[in-house]
């Protein structure tokens, strides 16, 4: 799967969460601009990780700061 193909899908999952209606860009952090807390945080990556049948660590949670960090570490986990 293709880095396009999977930013369409997160696309798709993102909008329930995206409370705001934010424009979404690989640079749009989940903290600062979608204003995710921990819960909305845990929600949204277990959507995720259900959609692509991968598991994010912890340790992966943490450096995932910006929407296209996390587009980039889902393509990553797809090629493996």
């Amino acid at each position: 799967m293709d880095r396009a193909e999977v930013d369409s899908r997160i696309r798709t999952i993102i909008e329930p969460f995206n409370k705001k209606s934010v424009e979404i860009t690989d640079a749009t952090s989940f903290a600062g601009d979608l204003e995710f807390d921990s819960l909305t945080v845990m929600d949204f990556v277990a959507a995720i990780e259900d959609e692509f049948d991968i598991i994010i660590s912890m340790n992966q949670q943490a450096e995932i700061e910006k929407y296209g960090q996390l587009v980039d570490a889902v393509t990553g986990m797809q090629d493996k």
